[in-house]
């Protein structure tokens, strides 16, 4: 008979962009399947019923998560009473663990499987929100083989599918041609920036990377740089920052969309942690990471992130592959300096393209193909296919992860 009806829950750009591909695969195998839930524009179009927006979702930091949590609460409740009327086969979150664990274990208590897309970093920091997890899901969907190591070592069923950007992202690309469909100057350095898909993103860090941007171009009279806003908010918002410095006008072009386009086009990134940092590296680009949050919620996680990096590429490669500067060190000058480094040492970074180039390729592995088999063997009450669980898994520090 097939999967009739899917309940899926998205949190944030990412989410709506790995969730139109698992659409995609699982509508080209059962064709009619019905998906409803919380996704953003490629979900919808994908033919999704989004019952709330896709930034109802998107908070930022420990502290303005606690800020929200009623509204949140009321909207999971509302969540939780739809998919019980509309009796979904199964119910996946993408991302936002903290709302969609807690729905995912309310709907699997009411009987409906349940599965998770996208690791929460549990290996990093509250490892013992693993035993969570393992009432919550019937099973844990991972982009990266450490991850999977972590819940095979917790006996927490998982799919390590590899994962659906590095599937979806040319292993060669051509900056030339990048600047050429942008309209960007042939020559010259070009420094893209990404401050971030959210709101509080743009408003802890938009204006330091602008500084930082004035600073170097001072220096730099071939610089030029490229900012693609990710939502028309964020584009009003950057443009008014954009509006105060006289000493950038000419010398940046802002965008709609096209992050990656922009990234390709240019010769250094510099953004925020997050999906960006992997999408910079399956890019093959250098970057600059620079993260600053609420001086509470730095607080709390300083004392509670087990893990060296915050960046994906270095968690990936194990390595500190990409600056990272974080809260005081996420300054104007100290990302200046920094960038300068980056884009006076030509070598070091055909180096760094290279060993993000394999980095990619290792990567691809089918993810939304993979995905949407453990999906039905979920459904079918299957045990996971052997294909997606490798036999072995190596963790990153010693069985459980890092620690």
């Amino acid at each position: 008979m097939g999967i009739q009806r899917i309940y899926v829950v998205a949190g944030e750009l990412s989410g709506d962009l790995l969730g139109a591909g698992l659409i995609r695969e699982l509508k080209a195998r059962h064709p009619g399947v019905e998906f409803r839930g919380i996704g953003g524009p490629r979900m919808i179009a994908e033919g999704m019923d989004s019952r709330f927006p896709l930034e109802t979702l998107s908070v930022m930091g420990l502290v303005e998560v606690l800020k929200h949590l009623p509204r949140l609460l009321r909207v999971r409740r509302a969540l939780r009473r739809d998919a019980l009327a509309w009796r979904p086969d199964i119910m996946i979150g993408i991302d936002a663990p903290d709302f969609n664990l807690g729905l995912e274990r309310q709907l699997r208590d009411a009987g409906v499987t349940t599965a998770h897309y996208v690791s929460p970093s549990v290996w990093a920091w509250r490892q013992g929100r693993v035993k969570g997890i393992a009432r919550a899901v019937d099973a844990m969907l991972t982009f990266l083989p450490f991850e999977a190591a972590f819940y095979v070592h917790h006996r927490v069923p998982v799919a390590y599918v590899g994962h659906p950007l590095a599937d979806e992202m040319p292993l060669v690309n051509d900056r030339v041609a990048a600047r050429q469909a942008l309209g960007l100057p042939a020559e010259g350095r070009l420094l893209a920036i990404l401050p971030g898909s959210r709101a509080s993103e743009v408003r802890f860090l938009g204006a330091t990377f602008l500084d930082a941007a004035e600073r170097l171009c001072n220096e730099r009279a071939e610089l030029n740089l490229v900012i693609p806003a990710a939502t028309p908010q964020r584009r009003e918002e950057l443009a008014a920052l954009l509006d105060e410095r006289d000493r950038l006008r000419g010398r940046v072009t802002l965008i709609d969309g096209g992050s990656r386009e922009a990234m390709v086009a240019s010769d250094l990134v510099l953004l925020t942690s997050g999906t960006a940092a992997l999408e910079a590296m399956l890019c093959h680009r250098a970057m600059l990471v620079a993260y600053r949050m609420a001086s509470m919620s730095h607080f709390l996680a300083r004392h509670l992130v087990k893990t060296e990096w915050i960046s994906l590429p270095n968690l990936i490669a194990r390595d500190r592959l990409v600056p990272e500067l974080i809260q005081d060190a996420a300054n104007a000058e100290t990302i200046a300096d920094t960038l300068a480094g980056l884009l006076d040492d030509d070598e070091a970074r055909t180096a760094l393209e290279a060993r993000f180039a394999a980095m990619h390729e290792a990567l691809q592995r089918g993810a939304s193909r993979r995905a949407s088999d453990a999906v039905e063997a979920l459904v079918a009450g299957r045990p996971l296919p052997a294909s997606v669980v490798p036999a072995r898994l190596e963790a990153p520090h010693g069985e459980g992860g890092p620690s």
